[in-house]
C-alpha cells in the first residue's frame, strides 16, 4: 500500500496518516473482527482466516493504540484470550489464568518487546544490563493444563477463555505423553503443568486416510485434528487418536520450582514430561543479538524436518523473579513473546465474491477460491474486509491471486496477478442492497464499512444478534446454536431475547409442540428447555456482553461489571450519564480503558427505547407477580476480594520512585482495583508523587483520600 495515498477509508490508511476520528472508527472495526475470529478459532475449531491475516489485524490494532494511547479500550479483543468453554464439558476455573502470547513478526518487534521489559523494570533501563532469554519452538497445537496433587493427575483442562476451560481429564488419561503419576522425587504437592497437545505430520496424514476410508470428518490441519480429538465427549475416541503432549510451563504450584525458566523446565523433564525441543538460552546485551537470530534462522530452516508443525519461536525472560514482577497485561504475560515465522504462499483463482451480513449489519465480502493446497492445508475462502479493500487491490472474479497462510484454513489475498486476468473482465461491483433483506445499503462519510440499516427487521442481523445472546460467552444456552436460532426465527417463535425465556410456556400454542417437529423428540426438546431454565441466572459481566453493545467485548464487560458490581447500579448510572454534564458520565469516562468512542456506544444503547424495553422485559417482574425472566447476579469478587483495594478506584499522579507507572498500575489491578485516568467523586485513592499537580489539587478539594507512594505501598502489603 502506498503511504502517500489519501482516502477516507481508515482501513486502507497507513497508521501514521490516520486522523483521531479515523483511528477511533478503525479500532472499533478491528475489535469486532478480532473478537469474531477468536471465537471461531478457539471456541469452535473452525477458523475463517489465516494466522497471518489474524496477526495482521492484531498488529494494526496495537499500532493504532500505540499512536493514539487515549483511544486504547479495555474491551479490545487483543486483551481477551481464547473463547468460552464448549457445552458438553464441565467447566473448570483456572487457579492461574491461561493467557495467550503477544506476537512479534520481525526482529524489530522483538526489540520493542525487550525495550518494554527494560522500561517496566527500572534496574534494566541500562541497555548494557544483560537479559537472558529461554527460547523454544512454538508448537501449533491445543493448550492444555494438567493438575497434579501429591504426584497424581487429578484434572486436565483446555484453555477456554483463559479464565475457564473444559475439563478433559478422562481424555488426557489416554495420551501416552501425559504421565498419570509424576516421576522422580521432590515434586510440589500441587503442580499444574501446561503445554501443547499436538499431532505429528505423519500421524495427521495417517488419521485423515483412516477418516476418509471410514467416511469420517477430514481435518484441515494437525492443529484442528488435535483440537477435535482432545475435545471428544467419548474418551475412547481420544484414546484412539495419535496425540502427543509437550510441556512449556506451569500454572499453580505449591512451592517454587527453580530460580530460572530453564531450570524449572528441566525439573519438569525429570518429573516425566516431554519438553518443546530444540531449546536454547541466549543473552541479550545492548544491540548484540547473534545468538537469538541464529536460533530463529535455524528453526525456520528446519521447521519442515521437525515432524510436527511450528509457526515460530517463543522467548521468555529467564529469571523467574523478573517474570513475577512483569506480570500480565490483559491477555498476555509481559515476560514472553512469540516471534512468528513468515507465512507460506500460493497462487489460485477467485471463483466468486459473496457478501455476508453480520450482527451489526456490517456487510463483509468473501472471496470463494479455487481450492489450493498450501503447506498441506486445502484453502477455499478469504475475507476481503470491505468495498475499498476490493477496489484498492482491484480484485475481480476470475482473477489469479497470490494468497498466503500460516497455519489455518483461510488465506489472505496478498496481490492480484493482472497479467493472468481473463479477457473481458470487469471491476467488481459492490451490491447496493442487502443480500438478506433487500434494504438499500448505507456507508457513512469517512467510514470503511458498508451497513444494512434495517436492524432487527433484517433477518440476518436479527438471527446474528440472537445467536450472540445465546452464545458461550453470553447466556451459554446449549442447543440454541445458529441452526436452531434460524429455525425458530423463521417460524416466528423467537424474534427478541425475551422470547427465548418464554419459549417453553408458549410451546404447543401457536404451533405444534416442539417434540413433534422433524428432527426433534421429547428428549431433545426437554434438553433445550432445561438449558434455557439454567441460563435464567447469569453473572453481570456475561449479561453485559450478551447485550451485543457495539465495541463492548468480554474484557470491557468485565471492566464495567467490576466497576458497577450490580445490574441496577450499572443501568441507573448509564441512564443518568445520558445527560452531558452528569457526574455519572465523568465517572464512566474516568475508567481506564473506556474512551469517548466506547462510552458513546454504551450511551447510544441506553438512549434507544427498544433496548430499554428489552432490558425491562428481561429483568423486571412480569405481570401477575411472576419472577423476572432473568436474574442478573452481582459481579464476582475474584481472587483479590480480601484486598483493601478490591473494587476501589485508584488514580496515580506525579512521579513514582520505587517502580514504573506501568508496574504500579499492574500491581493495583492485580489487587482488584480499577485504575482511572482522572479524579472524580467516585475516586477512592489518589497516589501522589513528586510533580503531582491538578489531580492532587482536585483530590484535596473533593476531600478524597490522598496517599504518598510509601503509604500506598504499605496499604498494598508491599512494605
Amino acid at each position: 500500500m502506498s503511504r502517500s495515498r489519501k482516502t477516507e477509508d481508515s482501513a486502507s490508511v497507513a497508521v501514521e496518516e490516520l486522523s483521531e476520528a479515523q483511528a477511533r472508527r478503525e479500532l472499533a472495526r478491528l475489535a469486532r473482527l478480532i473478537a469474531r475470529h477468536d471465537r471461531l478459532y478457539h471456541g469452535e475449531d473452525r477458523p475463517e482466516i489465516s494466522d497471518a491475516d489474524y496477526d495482521a489485524l492484531r498488529r494494526r490494532h496495537e499500532a493504532i493504540e500505540k499512536r493514539f494511547p487515549g483511544l486504547a479500550r479495555e474491551d479490545s479483543p487483543v486483551r481477551a484470550v481464547g473463547a468460552p468453554p464448549a457445552p458438553g464439558f464441565r467447566k473448570v476455573r483456572h487457579a492461574v489464568p491461561m493467557l495467550s502470547l503477544q506476537n512479534a513478526m520481525t526482529f524489530e518487534e522483538v526489540r520493542e518487546w525487550l525495550e518494554g521489559v527494560r522500561q517496566f523494570l527500572r534496574e534494566l533501563k541500562d541497555p548494557q544490563t544483560p537479559i537472558d532469554l529461554a527460547c523454544e519452538p512454538k508448537i501449533d497445537g491445543v493448550s492444555c493444563s494438567l493438575r497434579y496433587e501429591e504426584g497424581r493427575l487429578v484434572q486436565a483442562a483446555t484453555r477456554g477463555d483463559g479464565q475457564e476451560g473444559e475439563e478433559v481429564t478422562a481424555n488426557a488419561l489416554g495420551i501416552a505423553d501425559i504421565p498419570q503419576r509424576l516421576s522422580g522425587t521432590g515434586w510440589p504437592s500441587v503442580l499444574e503443568v501446561r503445554g501443547e497437545v499436538y499431532m505429528t505430520d505423519e500421524d495427521f496424514l495417517r488419521l485423515n486416510e483412516l477418516q476418509e476410508r471410514s467416511g469420517g470428518k477430514i481435518f484441515a490441519n494437525p492443529r484442528n485434528a488435535a483440537a477435535g480429538s482432545l475435545r471428544q465427549l467419548d474418551p475412547t475416541v481420544t484414546a484412539g487418536r495419535p496425540l502427543r503432549f509437550a510441556a512449556h510451563g506451569w500454572g499453580e504450584v505449591s512451592t517454587p520450582l527453580a530460580a530460572t525458566q530453564s531450570e524449572a523446565m528441566e525439573r519438569l523433564r525429570g518429573f516425566g514430561f516431554r519438553l518443546c525441543e530444540p531449546r536454547a538460552r541466549v543473552r541479550m546485551t545492548g544491540a548484540a543479538a547473534e545468538g537469538l537470530r541464529a536460533y530463529y534462522e535455524r528453526l525456520e530452516a528446519e521447521r519442515s524436518r521437525l515432524g510436527f508443525t511450528i509457526d515460530g519461536i517463543v522467548l521468555k525472560i529467564e529469571r523467574l523473579e523478573w517474570q513475577s514482577r512483569l506480570g500480565l497485561v490483559s491477555r498476555s504475560p509481559r515476560w514472553a513473546v512469540a516471534w512468528k515465522f513468515p507465512p507460506e504462499r500460493g497462487v489460485t483463482v477467485v471463483e466468486e465474491i459473496r457478501c455476508q451480513v453480520g450482527r451489526t449489519g456490517k456487510i463483509t465480502p468473501v472471496a470463494l477460491l479455487r481450492p489450493i493446497g498450501i503447506g498441506g492445508v486445502l484453502v477455499r475462502r478469504a475475507t476481503l474486509h470491505n468495498a475499498d479493500e476490493i477496489a484498492r487491490k482491484d480484485i475481480r472474479v476470475g482473477d489469479a491471486v497470490v494468497v498466503q497462510r500460516a497455519g489455518d484454513v483461510i488465506p489472505q489475498v496478498v496481490a492480484v496477478l493482472p497479467e493472468r486476468r481473463p479477457a473481458g473482465s470487469g471491476p467488481y461491483s459492490f451490491p447496493e442492497r442487502c443480500p438478506a433483506c433487500g434494504s438499500r445499503l448505507v456507508r457513512q462519510a469517512g467510514e470503511a464499512d458498508t451497513y444494512c440499516p434495517a436492524g432487527l427487521f433484517c433477518p440476518a442481523q436479527a438471527v446474528e444478534r440472537l445467536r450472540h445472546f445465546a452464545s458461550r460467552g453470553a447466556f451459554d444456552i446449549e442447543g440454541l446454536g445458529e441452526k436452531n436460532i434460524e429455525l425458530f426465527y423463521a417460524q416466528g417463535l423467537i424474534r427478541t431475547p425475551p422470547d427465548i425465556f418464554t419459549l417453553e410456556e408458549r410451546d404447543g400454542t401457536a404451533l405444534p409442540p416442539l417434540r413433534t417437529w422433524e428432527g426433534w423428540g421429547e428428549k431433545s426438546a426437554q434438553n433445550l428447555f432445561a438449558a434455557i431454565r439454567r441460563a435464567r441466572e447469569i453473572p453481570l459481566e456475561r449479561f453485559i456482553y450478551a447485550l451485543g453493545i457495539r465495541q463492548v467485548g468480554e474484557a470491557t464487560a468485565r471492566l464495567l461489571a467490576r466497576r458497577y458490581r450490580r445490574f441496577e447500579r450499572f443501568r441507573e448510572s448509564l441512564a443518568a450519564a445520558l445527560l452531558p454534564d452528569a457526574e455519572e458520565r465523568a465517572e464512566l469516562l474516568a475508567l481506564d480503558g473506556i474512551g469517548p468512542s466506547v462510552a458513546g456506544d454504551l450511551l447510544a444503547f441506553f438512549a434507544a427505547e427498544h433496548n430499554r424495553e428489552v432490558l425491562d422485559a428481561l429483568t423486571r417482574p412480569r405481570s401477575g407477580g411472576k419472577e423476572p425472566l432473568v436474574k442478573v447476579l452481582p459481579a464476582a469478587e475474584g481472587a483479590a476480594a480480601d484486598s483493601p483495594l478490591a473494587g476501589k478506584t485508584v488514580v496515580f499522579t506525579g512521579t513514582l520512585r520505587s517502580m514504573s507507572r506501568s508496574e504500579a498500575k499492574a500491581r493495583a489491578e492485580a489487587l482488584g482495583a480499577n485504575v482511572a485516568g482522572s479524579v472524580s467523586r467516585q475516586t477512592d485513592f489518589v497516589i501522589v508523587g513528586p510533580g503531582a499537580g491538578a489531580k492532587e489539587k482536585k483530590a484535596r478539594e473533593l476531600g478524597l483520600r490522598v496517599l504518598s507512594e510509601e503509604e500506598w505501598l504499605q496499604l498494598c502489603g508491599l512494605r
